[in-house]
């Protein structure tokens, strides 16, 4: 039996890379899946409705069921239209997968108003916003009695865990996505929610200009690309399971590698029995201080 017969799933910025991969494996797995996408530039700019439609065909084609929308996830009210167009397009909602996102890359000191705003709009907002809507379906569910054991996925990134040149606007939001599932964790488990964060490494258009993205190397002479976005859509599928026991966890995942992060973790700590001066934190932290961790250590380590 498909393990996600008869959910009902959302995969906002499905029209291509990771969240393409993503709607194809959920609909691969018996689901029936609303693939969102607004068709614009890595920038943001320009709309097509026609990267959803052609996933959407894709997964006909496969035997599966699809609705494509273009509801702008960083807009508030449109968050809300797109659950109201799920529930009614298949009677129900159980997996939201967040994944929309753009890039407009700049050296903090040189980033306009306009360029961070866009970017947390698209990440931090995009996220927030379908979720806050979902839940409040799924509380309204659980207090009628009517359960659904619902599943939200979130989208970090190594620059947001690690940090990355030019991308501040970027690091920011998707640091602040893992801070947001975290709290979705709390809140969403008295109504059978859970929310987890995948950190992916995959080879994508959005990749293809950040910094170090030449590290990534090639396909391998059989084809296999361990970067291919749909090592990816695995982790997501199975998440997406009803049963699935992962909650308030994030995964970073590249290829045939899953890593569980710990974040945050304690790495020291320091006691004193008197209230700390800067000279004794000076000697007490000496050589504690923790080296922090390059996004392609992550990534290729």
């Amino acid at each position: 039996m498909s393990r996600l017969a008869g959910r009902v799933a959302i995969v906002t910025g499905a029209g291509r890379g990771i969240g393409r991969a993503h709607a194809l494996a959920l609909a691969a797995g018996g689901a029936r899946v609303v693939v969102n996408d607004l068709g614009t530039g890595v920038d943001g700019e320009g709309a097509d409705g026609g990267p959803a439609e052609s996933v959407c065909a894709e997964i006909r084609a496969g035997g599966g069921q699809a609705a494509a929308s273009g509801h702008d996830v960083s807009d508030w009210n449109a968050a809300r239209e797109l659950i109201a167009f799920a529930i009614d397009s298949f009677g129900g909602l159980d997996v939201l997968v967040n994944n929309a996102g753009i890039l407009r890359d700049r050296a903090f000191v040189n980033m306009s108003e306009a360029e961070w705003d866009a970017v947390v709009a698209v990440h931090l907002k995009g996220h927030a916003a379908p979720s806050r809507h979902a839940l409040a379906w799924w509380r309204a569910e659980a207090k009628a009695g009517r359960p659904r054991a619902a599943s939200v996925i979130h989208t970090t990134s190594s620059s947001g865990l690690c940090g990355n040149f030019g991308q501040a606007n970027y690091g920011a939001a998707k640091m602040g996505i893992v801070g947001l599932s975290k709290v979705l964790s709390i809140e969403g488990a008295p109504y059978g929610v859970r929310s987890n964060v995948i950190s992916p490494s995959a080879r994508t258009r959005m990749v293809a200009g950040m910094t170090g993205a030449d590290q990534l190397g090639a396909p391998d002479e059989t084809g296999y690309d361990p970067f291919g976005p749909e090592h990816v859509a695995a982790l997501a599928a199975w998440l997406a399971e009803a049963d699935c026991p992962a909650g308030n966890q994030v995964f970073h995942v590249s290829g045939r590698r899953v890593r569980v992060l710990e974040v945050p973790r304690i790495a020291f700590e320091a006691r004193s029995h008197r209230d700390f001066t800067p000279s004794a934190l000076a000697e007490a932290l000496n050589g504690k201080l923790v080296a922090p961790l390059d996004a392609f250590d992550l990534i290729l380590g």
